[in-house]
């Protein structure tokens, strides 16, 4: 029996995950610039290990109740798929935004630093807005790819996605509008300027589209008869 949740539930599903995401990415990023002692790549694989292991366990925990978005780019794919209604991934794509922003608030609270920043991080030009992009196409892809093969596999699949394009996308794969806005917010490692998001959120909406037609493509089975069908 599959097991129904409301949609204020799912709701606050989406911003709890989403805002734990944004605090373990936030907080890890300034303990990593803490006490890695200006080596950047120390302080990225900080920032890298703890985002890859707290996605495996929100999609866990979340994922029977809400299917665990946690990203705008997501609940559009699943839009797409007709596997959301309009009003309902409108309500998920809120709560995921207002989820990210608190959970920036709290990380600065942790570390006892103001809670509200502007970023001076300035992330821009075609590479950083092609990574973005190559970033959520993977991601959305893996999410699809895997949920029709291995759904008890996507929380893996997802956090190990996640922790590669750390490393192999140039701009260190947001993949997410909620989690961008939320890291335009922190002046730290992890940050972004406001001027800078508007452009990685829309490469990352265009990666998410064009993730979701080309897998409705890839995985559309054939139907044609079998050779012994024909023969009959």
């Amino acid at each position: 029996m599959t097991i129904q949740f409301s949609i204020d539930r799912r709701a606050v599903s989406e911003g709890l995950g989403t805002g734990l995401l944004v605090a373990t990415v936030v907080g890890s990023g300034i303990m990593a610039e803490n006490l890695s002692g200006g080596n950047v790549a120390l302080a990225l694989l900080g920032n890298t290990i703890p985002t890859g292991a707290i996605l495996f366990v929100l999609i866990t925990m979340l994922g029977p109740i809400s299917g665990a978005h946690l990203n705008p780019a997501v609940t559009i794919s699943f839009f797409i798929q007709r596997k959301i209604s309009g009003s309902h991934s409108l309500v998920y794509i809120a709560a995921q935004v207002a989820g990210g922003i608190f959970g920036t608030v709290i990380a600065h609270l942790m570390f006892s630093e103001s809670p509200i920043q502007v970023s001076a991080q300035i992330r821009s030009g075609g590479g950083q807005w092609l990574s973005e992009g190559i970033a959520t196409f993977g991601l959305v892809a893996t999410i699809i790819g895997t949920i029709r093969w291995q759904p008890n596999a996507v929380p893996t699949a997802v956090a190990l996605f996640i922790t590669a394009a750390y490393w192999f996308a140039a701009s260190t794969s947001f993949a997410n509008p909620a989690v961008t806005i939320a890291r335009s917010l922190t002046d730290s490692f992890s940050g972004i300027s406001p001027l800078s998001a508007p452009a990685f959120i829309g490469a990352q909406i265009i990666g998410a589209i064009l993730a979701t037609f080309l897998m409705a493509w890839l995985l559309k089975t054939s139907q044609h008869p079998s050779s012994s069908e024909r023969n009959r």
